[in-house]
């Protein structure tokens, strides 16, 4: 028999559903709401029933759009250079370079990365769709702008093999070791890379 009422049950157990949330954090965010005033949990559930509804993705970048827009601000920006593509694994990697705001190029979103073990193939990848960006809008240059990981990597390489014969730059981002990490504690990848990378002084 519990010993909690059941709505407050089925708050506990729809907050502890959500990734890298565990039991104790989904009480505490259930306990929150409970205590609060109710216009907080009102504002949350109004928020999560229209998200499906108010959001869509960009047919031309896979950027996420408001339902009532055609194609992304980032890229019919007239400011923005369409012959540069920045290309990230998911909409969210968009926000990280927008926040540093010296980016004025467009964006291509690939949905995720290459990897096997998850089931994911390049088919289920919008590379088909990248490719088909370079040709319509002259892009120069693409930038690779995938994660330091054995997936970032494995798409990056398999981009590569599709452009390789294209009148294209392709650049990556500079990989190094973030300041206030020491060696002993920085992954294969990074090192690798940083060593890659080494400039002069």
């Amino acid at each position: 028999m519990s010993i909690l009422p059941k709505a407050l049950e089925k708050t506990i157990d729809a907050f502890g559903s959500l990734p890298g949330v565990g039991p104790r954090t989904a009480e505490r965010y259930a306990y929150w709401a409970l205590k609060n005033n109710k216009k907080y949990a009102l504002t949350i559930a109004d928020a999560l029933e229209s998200i499906h509804d108010s959001i869509k993705v960009c047919p031309k970048t896979f950027a996420l759009i408001d339902s009532n827009l055609e194609i992304s601000p980032l890229y019919t920006d007239t400011s923005r250079d369409k012959t540069i593509v920045a290309v990230v694994a998911e909409p969210f990697d968009i926000v990280a370079l927008e926040k540093i705001g010296v980016f004025h190029g467009t964006y291509h979103v690939l949905g995720g990365l290459i990897s096997p073990i998850d089931g994911i193939s390049p088919e289920a990848l919008h590379i088909p769709e990248l490719l088909k960006r370079i040709d319509e809008d002259s892009v120069k240059e693409i930038i690779l702008a995938t994660n330091a990981s054995v997936e970032g990597e494995t798409t990056a390489m398999y981009i590569q093999q599709q452009i390789e014969n294209k009148d294209i730059t392709l650049t990556r981002l500079a990989r190094g070791l973030p300041i206030g990490v020491d060696l002993e504690y920085a992954d294969h990848i990074t090192l690798q890379r940083a060593l890659e990378g080494r400039t002069n002084v």
